[in-house]
């Protein structure tokens, strides 16, 4: 048995805590797939690089009526793939050779393991490895549901989809969060026909309902979005094609595409790793059970020296909250006696789609529930693009800011953004909610650069009738 000071498995977010302060010490690094983790390989990164091209590429339609006529000649698909992935690939590679090679304190093993205590494991090797702190940030994986012809080859996750040799012409995708409807943008930006299936009444159900209905709206006008449609069954065609089997509303039809893409959802690395053999906690949906602190839990308490982050343990999925979460546990590990907690109170999230999605805080569903227990009054307001000079200028007619607040304080419960830029309009309402700087104050405690679309959000902002307004006419 080989013992370190510490073993983290993971090289995402978990790579990061890998600093010079442990050049002293023994640490050890697990991973046996692409090193960076979901979000450099198959994540966040490749789809935002392919989302700016398919923002370009939309950019001919959205132009017409402002009296500037565009035309899309072509997408050379292998060029854009080949940029984005000729960089992503060399990125993980330096990262990859940077752990491997130079830092004489770190070693890499690029192997399964299985968790045979609750500091020690075993590679799939057989060699056996324990250390003082374990940190385990494994991340997660696209889900397969169980239906037939799911294992075809023509059927894809996010995982594999952004490296396909050719754009398909047609493109069925399953499932309606933020993953279909990013993918959903891009294919059908570059000219793909693209389908969308969705089990429920709207696209990204898991938002505020003005905003899932607003979207879902603008998507249908973009692609085929069949609303209450299962897929139950998939069977390939002669010709390489293959046949959707669909139960909706009006009963069973066939619709025949290229290729599919499966986004229902990702789940937590935890099977195969261990956990339940020595008794740590895991969620319903098998994400380890962590503290306030990070550490993972065994019986609802907190078990020494071991650690978690990211999608493995965290409910929200997102890079910048596994980032966050990397600090909380990078500082932790070295200050055992000075324990932070991570803050998830406002944990915001975009969908990087046509148009935007930005969002944090409470819905105004959550917020009324929270007013009826808590006695406390909410109020509400909607700011459209197009009453101010900016969305003048780009002659919009959806985009739109919704606030919703404490009416007693202007303390800022929830922001809710459907259109451009959405995703850097919400950053300086998420910023009030983290400094508790209330509605009024942010409205009139500074200025707003005249005619920018950050208006969008003061507008907002002033339309909320709070007492904190009142006092302050």
């Amino acid at each position: 048995m080989t013992h370190y000071d510490l073993a983290i498995i993971g090289t995402g977010s978990g790579n990061s805590l890998i600093t010079r302060r442990w050049a002293d010490r023994k640490v050890v690094l697990v991973d046996r797939g692409a090193f960076g983790g979901t979000c450099l390989n198959r994540g966040c990164i490749p789809t935002k690089m392919y989302v700016y091209p398919a923002d370009l590429a939309a950019a001919s339609g959205d132009a017409a009526r402002l009296g500037v006529d565009l035309s899309l000649e072509g997408v050379r698909w292998q060029d854009v793939r080949d940029r984005i992935f000729t960089r992503i690939d060399a990125n993980s590679a330096d990262a990859r050779s940077y752990r491997a090679d130079q830092p004489e304190y770190v070693t890499l093993i690029e192997d399964d393991v299985h968790l045979v205590g609750e500091k020690s494991f075993q590679t799939s090797s057989g060699e056996v490895i324990s250390a003082d702190q374990l940190v385990i940030a494994t991340g997660s994986h696209a889900i397969r549901p169980d239906i037939p012809g799911i294992d075809l080859p023509q059927v894809h996750t996010s995982d594999t989809i952004m490296r396909l040799p050719d754009r398909p012409r047609r493109l069925l995708i399953k499932g309606g969060g933020y993953i279909a409807a990013e993918f959903a943008h891009i294919f059908g930006s570059f000219g793909t026909e693209v389908t969308i299936t969705v089990r429920s009444g709207t696209m990204l159900r898991h938002l505020d309902e003005t905003v899932s209905t607003v979207f879902t709206e603008q998507a249908a006008q973009q692609w085929d979005v069949r609303l209450r449609t299962a897929v139950t069954g998939l069977t390939a065609n002669d010709d390489g094609s293959v046949t959707a089997r669909l139960e909706g509303p009006d009963g069973q039809s066939d619709l025949e595409v290229d290729l599919v893409l499966v986004a229902v959802g990702r789940a937590p690395n935890t099977d195969g790793l261990g956990v339940e053999e020595v008794g740590f906690d895991l969620h319903p949906d098998r994400r380890l059970a962590v503290d306030e602190y990070q550490r993972v839990l065994r019986a609802g308490e907190p078990v020494e020296g071991v650690w978690s982050l990211g999608d493995v343990s965290s409910a929200h999925q997102l890079k910048h909250v596994a980032n966050h979460e990397a600090r909380t546990v990078a500082h932790n590990l070295l200050h055992p006696d000075e324990l932070r907690a991570s803050d998830h109170r406002f944990v915001p999230a975009a969908v990087f789609s046509h148009p935007q999605v930005a969002a944090v805080g409470l819905t105004e569903e959550q917020a009324l529930a929270y007013a009826e227990t808590s006695g406390v009054p909410v109020v509400t307001a909607v700011q459209q693009y197009g009453a101010t000079a900016y969305g003048w200028a780009m002659e919009d007619t959806t985009g739109f800011v919704k606030l919703i607040a404490e009416q007693p304080t202007g303390r800022i419960l929830g922001a809710h953004i459907v259109g451009h830029e959405a995703s850097l309009l919400i950053q300086p309402i998420l910023q009030a909610m983290s400094f508790d700087l209330d509605a009024y104050s942010m409205a009139r405690g500074q200025y707003w650069i005249h005619p920018a679309l950050t208006e969008v959000v003061e507008n907002a902002l002033l339309k909320l009738r709070t007492n904190r307004e009142l006092l302050h006419p």
